[in-house]
């Protein structure tokens, strides 16, 4: 692959670039350090962009001029934002209505009675509005990483869960996220809209952009990325992506 055409790499961020609701680890932190100085880094996850300040802008060491490189886009794309030099800028964001809301509610109700397989236990909400998405977490949104590994490490439950939700839900975009969560948002709103809209505000090419993540599968959040013809890797973890951020610099530096 060429990397040196490419001008901003993309990445989804739990099992991509950190484990599940984990913040970045150190290494990772100094490889995107790194990478700011010479390319243009978007996020894309699921997670409030209080979240992704937590584990991942917190983490990186602060330098005004490589921030400007950074463009998060929280909730799936449904939110945008941008370091202007002082702060970061929300440019744009799609919120679901209180309409929208109770629909999806509803659909989990009906849900929750049609599947024999949701845990008895679980740590923290079930089920999370992000204002411009609802994430259901089956152990909910404070499980420890080693029980959420196990619960769906092949999301055959996600998967199960994501046709009875889509019966309910068909102005609605369900998508597999995490290690057990499901993410639902507005019909557009996925991160095939996020990359658009990066090449619209960056005017820049799709062939100039690529995209990492680790659920680049049918019904995986990072699905919708292959209708943009994006150029994309699928990885299998985080340690996976800091050898392919390694390459990246490496190739870019010579």
């Amino acid at each position: 692959m060429n990397y040196k055409k490419k001008k901003i790499i993309v990445f989804d961020l739990d099992g991509t670039l950190a484990e599940s609701k984990q913040s970045l680890d150190e290494e990772t932190s100094d490889l995107l350090y790194q990478l700011l100085a010479i390319k243009k880094v978007a996020i894309i996850t699921g997670g409030g962009f209080p979240q992704l300040q937590k584990q991942v802008i917190d983490k990186i060491t602060f330098d005004s001029n490589r921030f400007k490189n950074l463009y998060i886009f929280p909730t799936k794309g449904a939110m945008m934002y941008n370091f202007d030099g002082k702060d970061w800028q929300k440019i744009y964001e799609k919120l679901l209505t209180k309409e929208d809301k109770e629909k999806i509610k509803s659909a989990f109700d009906k849900v929750y009675k049609e599947v024999d397989f949701l845990p008895e236990k679980y740590f923290g909400n079930i089920l999370e509005d992000r204002d411009s998405e609802f994430t259901f977490s089956a152990l909910g949104q404070d499980a420890p990483v080693e029980l959420k590994k196990h619960w769906d490490p092949d999301a055959s439950k996600r998967k199960e869960l994501k046709n009875h939700l889509d019966k309910y839900l068909s102005g609605f975009s369900v998508e597999i996220g995490g290690s057990t969560s499901i993410d639902i948002t507005q019909k557009s709103i996925n991160k095939a809209y996020a990359i658009e809209k990066i090449c619209e505000y960056l005017d820049i090419k799709i062939d100039e952009v690529l995209f990492i993540g680790d659920a680049i599968f049918e019904g995986g959040n990072d699905y919708s990325v292959i209708k943009t013809s994006v150029e994309n890797i699928d990885v299998d973890n985080y340690n996976e992506t800091k050898d392919i951020i390694k390459d990246i610099i490496n190739s870019v530096n010579k």
